[in-house]
């Protein structure tokens, strides 16, 4: 059906075509005499030369391509074609009738004039009738749109809802912050001002439309801000990159998400150097099923390894992990183990079978409340289990092992904190003594994640609140779990072993902030619609995160987004006698004692003991 409707429009388009070129050429004469009656003998010689002209020109447009396009798209490109056919045909058609008559009765500024009238009479239905279609005349208008952004998205946005059949939108004005295009229009829609005016120009404004696909999330929040005060519906375009992968179109609006606001910039990554360093190798990844380790996944089944192990002891995770990496990328070599990676016996089978050359422990006890009544637990789990692993990895001469850790391990006032430092330290200084590459990579709160707020307090919302916050001056640092997946790969294709990577991650969040603006966005007000309540601090809780310890003194290098500290290493002999004595009080579960070497080792970090002369924090914007 849809090759037999652009067959009737191609006919139709020819049809109208060769209908107006004896209207051009008969006007032609017409005005060649100012409007008055033609000579009889002329006018029978231009009957004569009518099927030259016809024959000749309508070649001509079939040749140059005129019923390629689409008359509701016409454009500049489509005017050039058809001035090309009109010079190309009028000059053949003169040259046509020389051979014919030898110019006998035809006088020759016909062909200019017929050239003219051929010109308006093709080109102008065409323009014509696109117009009528993007403006609708036909039928009622949609909501009336103030558009956010006079930029390329901006004019893309208008152009396709002017062109949109079911006319959704109207726009009616645009916004920018660009004093250059203050005043000017696109597609007929005037730039009246900057965003500081838009609540001055919402009074017959029904929807807000945000055009700002590339803004950063601090300028985001600004406009946000300012749409909130208006009361006034909005929406946004998606992100630049879903509409250059073609994951979203142009004009798929959608409502603002929390993500928006508090997404970072895009890190850049050398890719061809991650691509490099993971293809045609295994790759091991513990807590594959969990919010990073699954990222995780999804980012190296793209690179083409040899093989991917995922390694998780939630089955279900697992399971999940499994089902849609076979579904996405199915070509991909994949084993999913099932296990625990504290269970020394099983990793040694696991490293024996698959020999991994790369291994991103992800795998981790990360919920910070919970693990301050939970001590033993979590030196299980994310000191011995490292330690059992990284020791493992180094016996069977992997390549390099990324632990994936947290800010909270920089000044750690919490259990959860401490135990990661304890992790970061050890395979530091393991780094000294293999073969095998240890790198550390180090960020904040992860948007989405599992452990997240923003789940917690979404749930809360919906429920009608109250909403709980700790303090209202509480900050945290945050980022996207695809951006922290890229980080970690990032770390594992630059880095010679020993390094600790952290993400710049901007500005930190304030977490009453973050509440308010997840309640708005959710269509309500806090305070009225929904109330938020302080709770105080949790157990084990900081009012800010740190990104670096005082002690890892920065240094700046050439790149001026990236930073280089000195690590705190611990002695490998000393690391390793704490951690068989945490060892020892877990297996007689004496929580006194874990806290105390707990509060040792976090003392003797800080003190730099047997310190790594070499510089090893990296920064990565």
């Amino acid at each position: 059906m849809k090759i037999i409707q652009i067959l009737r429009n191609r006919v139709a388009a020819l049809s109208h075509d060769i209908l107006v070129i004896p209207i051009a050429w008969f006007g032609a004469y017409w005005l060649r005499f100012n409007l008055e009656a033609v000579p009889a003998e002329l006018l029978r010689v231009s009957v004569l030369a009518l099927p030259i002209v016809i024959g000749v020109q309508g070649g001509c447009f079939w040749f140059f391509g005129l019923y390629r396009g689409i008359w509701r798209f016409a454009s500049m490109p489509d005017l050039v074609r058809i001035i090309k056919a009109i010079v190309v045909g009028t000059t053949l058609t003169a040259v046509a009738i020389f051979f014919a008559t030898r110019m006998n009765g035809i006088p020759r500024s016909i062909f200019p004039i017929y050239g003219l009238l051929l010109l308006t009479l093709v080109g102008g239905p065409r323009f014509v009738y696109r117009w009528v279609k993007d403006r609708r005349l036909y039928v009622g208008v949609g909501k009336r749109a103030l558009i956010v952004g006079a930029g390329r998205a901006g004019e893309m946005l208008v152009r396709d809802l002017l062109r949109d059949p079911a006319r959704e939108y109207d726009p009616v004005g645009f916004v920018d912050d660009d004093v250059k295009k203050r005043g000017k229009e696109i597609h007929g829609v005037g730039v009246l001002g900057s965003t500081a005016d838009i609540p001055d120009l919402v009074a017959d404004i029904d929807v807000i439309l945000i055009a700002v696909p590339s803004a950063r999330s601090k300028d985001m929040r600004r406009i946000v801000g300012i749409c909130e005060k208006t009361q006034v519906a909005f929406r946004t375009l998606p992100r630049l990159e879903d509409v250059v992968t073609g994951k979203a179109t142009i004009k798929a609006l959608r409502d603002v998400k929390i993500d928006d606001l508090l997404g970072r910039e895009p890190v850049t990554l050398e890719w061809d150097a991650i691509r490099q360093s993971s293809q045609g190798k295994c790759v091991l990844v513990t807590g594959g099923g969990g919010s990073i380790g699954s990222e995780l996944c999804r980012q190296i089944a793209i690179l083409r390894p040899a093989r991917l192990v995922i390694l998780e002891r939630s089955e279900f995770n697992l399971y999940t992990t499994e089902l849609e990496l076979r579904r996405t990328v199915s070509q991909l070599p994949l084993v999913a183990v099932l296990g625990d990676v504290g269970d020394a016996v099983f990793i040694e089978e696991v490293l024996s079978t698959y020999r991994p050359d790369i291994v991103f422990h992800a795998a981790a006890y990360k919920h910070v409340p919970m693990l301050e009544g939970q001590i033993r637990a979590a030196i299980r789990n994310n000191v011995l289990a490292t330690r059992t692993l990284a020791r493992a990895v180094e016996k069977h001469g992997c390549e390099s092992f990324v632990l994936i850790s947290t800010d909270k391990a920089v000044n750690p006032g919490n259990v959860m904190g401490a135990t990661k430092l304890v992790a970061e330290s050890y395979c530091q200084s393991l780094n000294e003594h293999s073969k095998t590459r240890f790198i550390t990579v180090r960020f904040g709160n992860v948007l989405g994640s599992a452990g997240s707020v923003i789940p917690l307090f979404q749930k809360q919302i919906a429920e009608g609140g109250p909403v709980t916050v700790t303090d209202p001056n509480v900050t945290r640092y945050f980022m996207t779990i695809p951006e922290a997946a890229q980080l970690i790969l990032q770390a594992s294709s630059i880095g010679r072993g020993g390094e600790i990577f952290v993400l710049d991650m901007g500005e930190p969040v304030n977490i009453k902030y973050l509440a308010e603006q997840l309640i708005l966005l959710s269509g309500k007000k806090p305070g009225e619609d929904i109330e938020i309540i302080y709770t105080g601090l949790r157990p084990g809780e900081k009012p800010y995160e740190e990104l670096f310890h005082e002690s890892e003194e920065l240094i700046e290098t050439h790149h001026p987004k990236t930073l280089l500290a000195r690590s705190r290493i611990v002695g490998l002999a000393l690391a390793d006698r704490e951690i068989d004595a945490m060892a020892k009080a877990c297996e007689v579960n004496d929580e006194p004692k874990l806290r105390e070497l707990l509060g040792r080792f976090v003392e003797m970090s800080s003190q730099n003991v047997g310190r790594n002369p070499t510089p090893v924090v990296h920064v990565v914007k």
